[in-house]
């Protein structure tokens, strides 16, 4: 195999312009100063034509050389700008049938659309940060590999209760949060930070940045949301215990005080007998009422976890109908299948399902329906009623809210913590086919 011969240096792309220009007239000028020659014109006059002749030849090569080069070099300087992120240079332009002006013409257009990309791009990139800093929430950034820290906003910092200087580079080990980035993308800890110990919200989910994997850890505190959802609950309460409490004390103490000023006469009256035995009558009634209203609250607060065991749909849901008399509760039979729940809790949620849709269907003469059908892994059941429809949705289950006589509020709130306590749903909702309203649970099945 034969030496490789070492590549010859290239001209520059100038030098080669100008040898090519100089060629294109070379023979021109040649001819001309020929015939100058063997014409037998006196010499000096050969020299005064061929002079200039070769003078404006070596011009012009030069000049279709600049013509060239110059542009050339305006459209480098151009492109070098954009390089360097400089989109304020433009090139003038010219006639627009000019080809090279049409190519300066497209350049400062591109370079006007790097410019508002670049602008778009520091304004998103300067909201970013404005929202990182801002945010209650501790957001950390590590390198897939190492996983040492290379980002962390002002929540993280408050957080490790450690500067950015002093947490930036270090190993997530050291910081003790490496447990967090494998595992579940989504989980809530209880946990003692140096900012203070409770229950934390912890996300981790992975992007590329440079072509480098890395993982975004984001730590919400829970407590304080927590603790304002208890208060609001505690604030509810207190609101419907006062309510009911203040419904039974008022009438209490008033025939209470009616009583005594009763039995402090003398003589008594021929009557006061009767009138003491209605008031105790009402003081005893509104006690029992009384009761009745702490019973249910028990019952609301102690639901048990539900004991699992086989649950057939056809069977549950044709028991459960069975058990109205009032009217007949009609069944749309969906695909015969099994799963795990608890029996008892699950025919108490549609006992009063099926009992407050015929409520509703009896004050207008209409039916009830009950149909099941499966969404994937999950039992979608739906009990329908020819009544008014639903007045006020947005109460229906608060806690000891009512609309009927006798009623104690806690019907619908019992069947959906029974729903959510077999991990399902319970929504209620006016029907879209015609006037009435249907229950509509949900609860995922196993396989």
């Amino acid at each position: 195999m034969s030496p490789s011969n070492p590549r010859t240096p290239r001209l520059a792309f100038e030098t080669r312009l100008a040898l090519l220009t100089l060629a294109a007239g070379f023979p021109a000028v040649i001819a001309t100063l020929g015939l100058l020659w063997y014409s037998g014109y006196q010499p000096r006059t050969t020299w005064t034509i061929g002079l200039p002749v070769v003078g404006l030849w070596l011009a012009f090569s030069f000049a279709a050389r600049e013509r060239i080069v110059r542009p050339l070099q305006t459209l480098s300087n151009l492109i070098a700008a954009l390089q360097e992120g400089d989109y304020t240079i433009r090139a003038r332009g010219g006639r627009p049938d000019d080809a090279l002006d049409n190519v300066f013409r497209e350049v400062n257009t591109l370079t006007a659309v790097l410019q508002e990309q670049r602008l778009s791009s520091l304004e998103a990139t300067a909201l970013l940060r404005a929202v990182m800093t801002e945010i209650d929430v501790a957001v950390f950034t590590f390198d897939d590999n190492e996983h040492e820290l290379r980002l962390v906003n002002r929540a993280g910092e408050d957080l490790l209760k450690l500067p950015a200087a002093k947490l930036l580079g270090r190993h997530a080990a050291e910081l003790g949060l490496d447990e967090y980035l494998n595992g579940e993308s989504t989980r809530v800890i209880n946990r003692a930070f140096p900012a203070g110990s409770g229950r934390w919200g912890v996300r981790v989910t992975s992007f590329r940045e440079g072509g480098l994997p890395h993982r975004l850890l984001v730590i919400e505190d829970l407590t304080r949301a927590l603790r304002e959802e208890e208060l609001q609950a505690w604030k509810r309460l207190v609101r419907v215990l006062g309510h009911e409490l203040n419904n039974s004390l008022t009438p209490i103490r008033s025939i209470a005080e009616s009583l005594s000023r009763l039995v402090t006469r003398e003589p008594l009256p021929s009557d006061w007998r009767d009138d003491a035995t209605r008031g105790l009558g009402v003081i005893s009634g509104r006690a029992e009422s009384l009761t009745r209203f702490l019973d249910s609250y028990a019952r609301l607060a102690k639901l048990p976890p539900p004991v699992l065991g086989v649950v057939d749909v056809s069977v549950w849901v044709r028991r459960a109908a069975g058990l109205e008399t009032r009217l007949k509760v009609g069944v749309i039979d969906g695909p015969a299948f099994s799963f795990r729940g608890d029996g008892d809790q699950l025919d108490q949620l549609l006992i009063n399902l099926i009992r407050n849709a015929a409520d509703a269907a009896i004050e207008t003469g209409g039916g009830v329906a009950i149909e099941w059908g499966m969404d994937g892994a999950q039992l979608i059941l739906k009990v329908r009623d020819e009544g008014h429809g639903i007045a006020n949705p947005g109460n229906l289950f608060v806690p000891f809210f009512t609309t009927k006589k006798g009623g104690s509020g806690i019907g619908l709130v019992l069947c959906r913590q029974i729903a959510e306590g077999h991990r399902g749903t319970l929504d209620l909702r006016n029907r879209e086919d015609r006037i009435g309203g249907e229950a509509i649970l949900r609860i995922p099945v196993e396989a």
